[in-house]
């Protein structure tokens, strides 16, 4: 009890001080960015004094911890810009950029208050505890009652000394209640907001959502190697086996058609197979990146593709996958619906996106909302990109898909 009224003591006087100090910095950086605002100089200042001030807060946070047992946590969230201007408008947006400026307005007349009466119900209970030590130095004739018989005897001196005996569990109960009303009016406004909880919720959500896509890419990648290196590689062997049986088998017609039948089904499972691994998740995706597996959708395609981009460029590997089946659908609805002959693939990258975009020649008239289109734009959505169509009668189709990474 006594270290948590000393602390809770030690706030609310020190809190005169930061009052003050706090109103002159609040009315400073108001005129000082004010007048600032309309010149070259008004972001930089701006920046400069909310870097300040979210300093002062920190330090109010400190101060609180004295009283709440630990400090207050801060609500900023990370300052995003490469300019002047987005770090001014990233900092501007955060509402506890206001919220610090706030409590340092509102510290003077709580401080002020909260001090001296800390300090007037603290000095004068411990002024009653020692009375004898110094009641007899200001002798009063003319005090009311009962403050006479207390000042001007002694039985009335040790009687004030036993009050203020009496009282300090009082005093100390009212410094601790004081302190932490403060303290928690300050948590209010400088303890992380909805703002900040909704932000830090979402992050974890899209962080969780990429491990999940990235897991669900992983095990397609991995059952496309298991499909390339086993079951291909023995629909493979086994052909090959037959072609040896059939050059042993003697001259009969119906053996030999019989195994020519079996090689030809195992060459067609076979290209099944390569169709359904390709449609999984492309070997070439993994092994050469998007730019090479694009090509060679290109050269398979029967439009004429031109494909443009930076050739090694290499971005994760859910987003290639997404922007690889993009690409095919697009090429496949401009080969069958749109009567396309010609076709241009664009990848660009920006600092933050990977832009796919295709645009064909063809009749236009595509239906956004189509079962492949749809399928697609989830696809899109789990990675949280944007999958955009424009295709109006006569053509052309213009097929984009954005992506993070």
């Amino acid at each position: 009890m006594i270290r948590t009224t000393a602390s809770a003591m030690a706030y609310l006087v020190s809190s005169i001080v930061a009052g003050f100090v706090g109103l002159l910095w609040s009315l400073a950086i108001i005129l000082g960015v004010g007048l600032l605002s309309i010149t070259l100089a008004g972001g930089p200042a701006f920046l400069g004094t909310a870097w300040v001030t979210r300093r002062l807060a920190d330090l109010e946070r400190h101060r609180a911890g004295w009283v709440l047992g630990s400090a207050i946590p801060a609500p900023y969230l990370p300052i995003e810009g490469a300019t002047v201007q987005q770090r001014v408008s990233a900092v501007a947006t955060q509402p506890a950029t206001w919220r610090d400026l706030a409590w340092l307005v509102v510290l003077f007349p709580l401080g002020l208050a909260g001090g001296i009466a800390a300090i007037v119900a603290t000095v004068v209970d411990l002024a009653a505890v020692v009375a004898p030590a110094w009641a007899w130095a200001v002798p009063n004739p003319r005090a009311p009652f009962p403050m006479d018989p207390l000042m001007t005897t002694m039985p009335g001196r040790f009687g004030l000394t036993i009050l203020g005996v009496l009282l300090l569990p009082v005093t100390a109960w009212f410094l601790r209640t004081a302190g932490l009303a403060q303290a928690r009016t300050a948590r209010v406004l400088l303890a992380p907001g909805a703002h900040r909880c909704l932000v830090e919720e979402t992050t974890r959500l899209v962080q969780t959502r990429r491990r999940v896509v990235d897991a669900q890419a992983a095990e397609l990648r991995r059952i496309e190697r298991d499909l390339h290196d086993g079951a291909q590689a023995r629909i493979v062997a086994a052909g090959m086996t037959l072609a040896l049986a059939a050059r042993k088998l003697p001259a009969d017609a119906t053996a030999a058609s019989d195994v020519d039948l079996a090689r030809r089904q195992l060459d067609d499972a076979l290209t099944e197979l390569r169709r359904l691994v390709r449609g999984i998740h492309p070997p070439i995706l993994t092994d050469r990146g998007l730019h090479a597996a694009v090509a060679a959708l290109a050269g398979d395609s029967p439009l004429a593709v031109e494909v443009r981009g930076d050739p090694d460029d290499r971005y994760p590997p859910a987003v290639e996958s997404a922007a690889y089946f993009v690409i095919a659908e697009g090429l496949a609805n401009a080969g069958k619906h749109a009567d396309a002959r010609t076709c241009v693939v664009t990848l660009a990258r920006t600092a933050v996106t990977v832009t796919v975009t295709l645009v064909d020649d063809g009749q236009g008239g595509a239906d956004p909302s189509g079962s492949g289109l749809d399928g697609l734009r989830r696809r899109v959505e789990a990675l949280d990109g944007q999958l955009t169509i424009t295709s109006p009668p006569g053509g052309p189709t213009v097929l984009s898909a954005e992506l993070p990474h």
